[in-house]
C-alpha cells in the first residue's frame, strides 16, 4: 500500500502490471455476471418472479427457488462481492478525483451489490413486485462496477499524481516526482 500512498506506484511498472490484470480479470468478472443473468432472467420483472417463485404452468412446471438456494448463493455472494467492492472501491481513493465522485461511486456500488442480493430475498418471500429492485439493482451495480473498473484502468494506464498531494501546487522535482525540501 506504501507505493500507492505515496504516489510511487506511477513508477513500479511491476505494481501497475499486478494492478492492470487485476482489473481485467474484473472486466471477464463484469461479462460473466451479464451472461449469468440473462441466463437466468431478462430485463423484464416478470422474469425476475418466474425465476424465484416458478410457474406451474410451464413443462414439467417450474418450482419456485427454494430457501437453501438463495441461501447458499446469497452466503457465497455477500462475502466475494463485499470483498469485490472494498478492494475496487479502497483502490479508487488513491485516484486524484474528487471526493464527490468517489464517494458516489462508492455509495452506489456498495448499496446496488446489497440491493441486488437482497431483491432474491424480497421477491421470493416478501412481494413479486421487488423484481422491478433486482432488475433496477442489477443494472446499477453493473454500471458501478464498470465505473469503477475503468477508472481505475485509466489510473494505471495514464499514471497521475498522488490523490493525497494534488491539491499540492508547490513544484516538483522532474527527476522523481518529490517536492524540493
Amino acid at each position: 500500500m506504501r507505493y500507492i500512498i505515496s504516489g510511487e506506484w506511477n513508477r513500479n511498472q511491476l505494481l501497475r502490471l499486478i494492478l492492470f490484470f487485476l482489473l481485467v480479470y474484473m472486466l471477464l468478472f463484469w461479462v460473466t455476471n451479464w451472461i449469468l443473468y440473462f441466463e437466468k432472467m431478462s430485463l423484464d420483472p416478470q422474469s425476475v418472479v418466474t425465476y424465484f417463485l416458478g410457474d406451474p404452468d410451464a413443462e414439467f412446471g417450474k418450482p419456485p427457488r427454494p430457501l437453501g438456494a438463495i441461501a447458499e448463493v446469497s452466503h457465497f455472494h455477500l462475502f466475494a462481492m463485499g470483498m469485490l467492492v472494498m478492494t475496487l472501491t479502497h483502490l479508487l481513493l488513491f485516484l486524484p478525483i474528487s471526493f464527490r465522485l468517489k464517494g458516489g461511486l462508492t455509495l452506489a456500488t456498495f448499496l446496488s451489490a446489497l440491493l441486488n442480493q437482497g431483491s432474491n430475498w424480497l421477491v421470493r418471500f416478501v412481494d413479486p413486485g421487488f423484481a422491478w429492485l433486482k432488475v433496477a439493482s442489477f443494472l446499477a451495480l453493473q454500471v458501478s462496477l464498470f465505473g469503477l473498473v475503468v477508472a481505475l484502468m485509466v489510473g494505471v494506464l495514464r499514471p497521475m499524481r498522488n490523490a493525497y498531494t494534488d491539491d499540492d501546487k508547490r513544484p516538483r522535482n522532474a527527476a522523481n516526482g518529490c517536492h524540493p525540501t
